[in-house]
């Protein structure tokens, strides 16, 4: 078990951890609102490209939603690996976008 998560079922779907399931449940309330549209989980973004004998790099984002016309990527963390941090770096320079730590 990988940082002494719990994995959880929700809605069919299984969760890293009772967090993650806590958090998609809010985003659910929220989607219904009305509050954000277009609420995705597991959406996949290519960092760096195959390059030669070398994967690509990616990174998965637990949430990625609509808020106020703006798109919203989404990390439910615990502890923030060397490996996130530099993926985190690495989507806002290539993408542009600032992932929301929950």
């Amino acid at each position: 078990m990988k940082y002494k998560n719990k994995k959880t079922m929700v809605d069919g779907i299984l969760f890293d951890s009772g967090k993650e399931a806590a958090r998609y449940q809010e985003l659910k309330l929220l989607e219904r609102a009305g509050a954000i549209t277009q609420l995705r989980r597991q959406v996949k973004f290519e960092l760096i490209p195959k390059c030669g004998k070398e994967r690509a790099c990616s990174y998965l984002a637990d949430f990625v939603y609509t808020e106020g016309g703006k798109t919203v990527v989404e990390d439910v963390k615990g502890a923030k690996t060397k490996d996130y941090i530099i993926k985190r770096k690495l989507m806002n320079w290539r993408y542009d976008i600032q992932i929301r730590e929950v």
